[in-house]
């Protein structure tokens, strides 16, 4: 389905602290998935309309602003389409298409008001 929200991430600077906190406050397991300091979170859902987590080392999707709150990403048919009308529509890409191997194509954007999402288009045969 295409513009429901599929993914969270919450960056950390201390990953393992992170953890422990979302381990205790909500009872969410991690399992060690892709890089060094990248966890897969499981928040309890099942199914293909679960949305998924992550919790990974804290980054700058925005140069010299360290991306600070949950960063959600939405399911999308064309990346390519999106992108698009983001800067159609007073919006700006900050992240080009890039493939996530096995997983897919992916963007950030910045709406005009300065919020930066992800869009996603799932395909199991990105490389």
């Amino acid at each position: 389905m295409t513009g429901q929200l599929s993914h969270f991430a919450i960056n950390a600077d201390d990953v393992a602290r992170a953890r422990a906190f979302y381990e205790q406050v909500f009872g969410w397991t991690f399992e060690a998935w892709g890089p060094p300091g990248f966890l897969q979170i499981n928040t309890g859902g099942d199914g293909p309309s679960a949305v998924r987590g992550a919790l990974q080392q804290r980054r700058e999707l925005k140069p010299g602003t360290p991306t600070i709150g949950f960063e959600c990403s939405i399911a999308v048919d064309d990346v390519d389409r999106i992108a698009a009308e983001v800067t159609k529509n007073g919006g700006r890409v900050i992240m080009e298409k890039t493939a996530i191997m096995g997983v897919g194509y992916l963007i950030f954007l910045e709406d005009p008001e300065g919020n930066v999402v992800g869009a996603m288009h799932y395909d199991q045969a990105a490389s």
